[in-house]
């Protein structure tokens, strides 16, 4: 049975319920932060709500502080579970590179078995225009894409995603443009909700000296839990209420936490800012894109093309024509073997129709280049060959270029047989003796 895109997921986040729920990869952490939520709570409704019951002679109004306690917990609960629970916004990634950003670089060569490949090139940086302006994006080799604007990659869930605003260890999930807003609303509300029980332990607190306890001391070692309370809320609101106060800075600017940290110094122009009001709506009353995945459906696995062979890259990027990764892997022997069968079928045909001396030194230079070309370059003397060679790259047909020193090497054997073919008027010792050393000078 195929595996659905879930199980196959290459970055490290943590699904549950069948895909249903996807969370960062530290989502242990939201353990914790409910702890942090539930337990002050539970105590504030034990030893503070509950004798605030009767406290208030209109209407039965300490029922309702309970009430209230109980929905901003459960709200902030609520919030907390769809920031952390749901895509915010990870882009899939590619199977293969953009090909057509690809491109060629024969000045960056790889040495690869001697010789000298050009390598494959990505541009990091591409301009693309936003609201009128050019805005760079990157290039990530990761996921093997152009990043859009606003998108960046996270390095603890390892996925590019849009309009990230940072990796929230107490959420464990990544904030983007997906979850921004129940973030900002978890962020509000539990900043409202530790204003809250912080007014209301403090009213406990003069209700209690208003009554038998007339002196701030007394009261509080009345009620210590509501001392307790008070100093945990005073201390949450710095960290809470700061990051409420600081993400409306964000959303009033049309900025994110990332590149407000990052391009501060820049002084760049943001162009993504609309006017304060626009930016507010443009993130509370916009709908939500759909996520980009459908975790739970099945994994599409793509045919290997030409019967389960290698893929061979043939197309043209940027203009440069490209070329078989495997014409160059093997490129040094094609060039013998191809360069030994062209000379066998040229020297045959010329050499048959020599004399019986020359077709002897022909065929004594034939036997000199074949055993040379055949594999006994090791017993015959070193060819120094230039360090430049010829590539496949740039091969738009099954034409082979032949190397300069191997074509030197195919004229040098020609003139020597050449020589040896025409009439000799050296007296027949001295012709023997020739004729046993093709390749000597002519005053041997």
């Amino acid at each position: 049975m195929a595996k659905r895109i879930y199980q196959d997921w290459k970055g490290k986040n943590k699904f549950f319920f069948g895909g249903r729920c996807i969370f960062g990869p530290d989502a242990k952490s939201l353990l914790m932060t409910i702890s942090l939520i539930v337990v002050p709570v539970v105590i504030f409704c034990v030893f503070v709500a509950s004798h605030l019951l009767h406290r208030f002679s209109s209407y039965n109004a300490g029922y309702a502080v309970l009430a209230i306690t109980i929905a901003f917990t459960a709200n902030v609960l609520l919030l907390l579970l769809m920031t952390s629970s749901r895509d915010p916004g990870i882009i899939p990634r590619s199977s293969h590179p953009p090909e057509e950003e690809l491109s060629y670089d024969p000045s960056n060569a790889v040495d690869a078995g001697g010789r000298p490949t050009p390598s494959l090139q990505f541009p990091r940086f591409k301009e693309v225009m936003v609201n009128g302006r050019p805005v760079k994006v990157k290039y990530c080799e990761t996921c093997m894409l152009y990043r859009p604007p606003r998108c960046s990659h996270c390095s603890i869930c390892d996925n590019c995603v849009e309009r990230f605003d940072h990796h929230c260890p107490w959420v464990g999930q990544c904030i983007g443009q997906r979850n921004y807003r129940y973030f900002f609303m978890f962020v509000s509300s539990s900043t409202a909700l530790c204003i809250f029980v912080f007014v209301m332990s403090a009213l406990y607190i003069k209700f209690l000296m208003d009554e038998d306890y007339p002196t701030v001391w007394k009261a509080m070692k009345q009620s210590p839990a509501s001392v307790i309370l008070m100093t945990y809320c005073f201390i949450s609101l710095w960290f809470v209420g700061g990051l409420t106060g600081f993400h409306l800075y964000l959303i009033g600017t049309n900025q994110t936490t990332y590149e407000n940290f990052r391009y501060r110094a820049d002084n760049r122009v943001n162009v993504h800012d609309r006017g304060c009001l626009n930016n507010f709506l443009e993130v509370f009353c916009s709908g939500i894109k759909p996520s980009r995945n459908e975790f739970r459906a099945h994994v599409q696995k793509e045919a290997p093309a030409g019967g389960g062979a290698a893929r061979e890259v043939e197309d043209d990027f940027a203009g440069e024509p490209r070329a078989k990764v495997e014409d160059d892997l093997e490129l040094g022997g094609d060039l013998l073997k191809i360069s030994q069968r062209l000379y066998d079928e040229e020297t045959v045909d010329e050499f048959g129709a020599r004399s019986s001396n020359g077709l002897r030194g022909g065929a004594a230079a034939a036997a000199i280049l074949e055993a040379e070309f055949a594999g006994g370059l090791e017993a015959a003397p070193p060819v120094h060959r230039p360090e430049t060679r010829n590539s496949s790259w740039g091969r738009r047909s099954s034409s082979w270029d032949i190397s300069p020193d191997i074509l030197a090497m195919k004229a040098s054997a020609e003139g020597g047989a050449a020589a040896a073919a025409a009439p000799s008027k050296r007296p027949a010792a001295h012709h023997h003796h020739r004729s046993l050393h093709p390749r000597g000078s002519e005053d041997a």
